[in-house]
């Protein structure tokens, strides 16, 4: 008895809307004058698990520009952030980019 090959299945391009990356989130912190700068090292380490040299050169960023993006992820990730963040009374907008 003779082997026959195997077909090989046709397969479709189709493109699965479901599965399409959505543009990632950034939460910012904003600069303002009622936190000090150790308060808001202290709290970027928190929230981002930065370096204490890290959280320094975010906060000067944020003190000399008016504000510094500290989190670019999925949604929930960067709200986490700037809840953390908000929690000692800073200054965060999260937003889609």
């Amino acid at each position: 008895m003779a082997e026959t090959p195997l077909a090989t299945p046709e397969v479709e391009d189709v493109e699965d809307v479901q599965s399409a990356v959505a543009p990632p989130w950034m939460t910012i912190l904003h600069n303002c004058d009622c936190h000090t700068f150790e308060q808001v090292v202290r709290q970027l380490i928190k929230a981002i698990a930065c370096s204490e040299e890290k959280g320094w050169e975010i906060a000067w960023q944020v003190h000399n520009t008016g504000k510094a993006v500290v989190k670019v992820g999925p949604e929930t990730e960067c709200v986490r952030v700037g809840n953390v963040l908000a929690s000692i009374g800073l200054v965060v907008t999260v937003v889609q980019s």
